[in-house]
This record gives structure tokens, sequence and C-alpha cells, in this order.
């Protein structure tokens, strides 16, 4: 067997999908220095050179990293502020929807990353460009049920600031107890009273992951 048949068939027992999975857990336990190619190809029990069949560097997996956290944690915020709703009380509870599905808002990547940001000034470029338009997709969102642009702007600083400083203080709560101040959560960021139908249309898709 030629050499490069030989690499071609020991990277073709991992993928891609495989090497970013393991980079993704490395940066969220253990921060971006524990993001190591060798590390990595001993976890999955192939040579290092296999890295080079999926990417051009160490740097070409860390731009692919923040791909990823854009593609998870920001797209879908997007998305769902921008869905129709016929109340801005249901806008915000489609927004909610991220903070309970790991799928759509991954907490702990989110924190990596900004770790992450604190020592690259690339990396802070990114972050601060995916706060900015997930704050202008919920100002948008605000604007829609015609709130004043000041009066919008300021609310979607509340309702995203909030969040990102629940996972960034760590608050332990269950999704009971949390569910439990969704009204008042509902009435402080839209100024408007929630009603049952409301509350239930949250609770459903709260819980929906425990059914």
């Amino acid at each position: 067997m030629t050499a490069l048949a030989a690499a071609s068939e020991e990277g073709g027992r991992s993928t891609k999908e495989d090497w970013l999975k393991h980079a993704i857990r490395a940066l969220v336990s253990d921060g971006i220095d524990h993001v190591k190619v060798q590390v990595i190809a001993r976890e999955l029990n192939v040579s290092r050179s296999s890295f080079y069949w999926f990417f051009e560097s160490l740097a070409d997996l860390h731009n692919q990293l923040l791909d990823h956290w854009l593609r998870i944690n920001t797209g879908p915020m997007i998305e769902r502020a921008n869905r129709p709703a016929p109340t801005i009380v249901r806008a915000i509870i489609n927004v909610f929807e991220c903070w309970t599905d790991d799928s759509l808002y991954d907490p702990q990547l989110d924190m990596a990353v900004r770790l992450w940001a604190r020592r690259s000034d690339t990396v802070k470029a990114v972050v601060r460009l995916a706060d900015s338009q997930r704050l202008e997709a919920v100002t948008s969102m605000f604007r829609r049920y015609g709130y004043t642009p000041e009066d919008a702007l300021i609310r979607a600083r509340v309702l995203y600031f909030t969040q990102i400083g629940h996972y960034t203080l760590e608050v332990d709560e269950d999704l009971e107890t949390r569910h439990g101040h969704v009204a008042a959560y509902l009435r402080s960021f839209s100024g408007q009273e929630p009603t049952e139908e409301d509350i239930e249309v949250s609770r459903r898709f709260t819980f929906r992951m425990q059914g």
C-alpha cells in the first residue's frame, strides 16, 4: 500500500464532524488552548496527519469553530425574532424558545467563545458582530409591534442582556421554577399582560424536551 493510500484509509476512519465535535468539547471544557490537533487525533485514534484531510491548519479549525458557534447560537435567535406572531408577547415567547433548547442556543459554547474572545481581538470582533446582529433582530421585533426606536432598543437590550447574564452568573433554577416567573418576565419585557393562552404556549415548548 502506498503512503498516500494509507493516509487516505486512515483519514476515512474519522470525519470532519468528528474533529469538530471533539474540538467543541475541548473548547467548552478546557478553553481554546486545549484545542490541539495531537490531543484530538489521540482521542479519535487516528494519526495527526489525518487532520489535514479536513482542515488546512489549526487556524482553519478555529475559524470553523466560530462558524459553528454563529450557526448554532445566532442563526436560530434571528430566525425566531423574525417569526410572525399575533402579539409582541407571543413574539417574545418565540425568542424564549432558544433558551430552552440547546440545539437552538448552546449556552456553554457561548460562554466558551466569549472567554476565547478575551484573548483574541479577531474573535472579539466576531462576538461583537454576533451580539449586534442578535440585538438588531430583537430590536426590529419590538419595532414591528409599534414600539418607538428607543423603547424597542432598550427593551431588546433588557431581554438579551438578562438572558446572557443568567447564563454568565450560572443561575441554578430548574425549569419548573423558571417557568413560574415567565408571566412576570413577559410583562417586564413587553409592558403588556400575557394571557393564559400565552402562558400555556410557553409551557408547552418549555417542557416539550422532557416529554
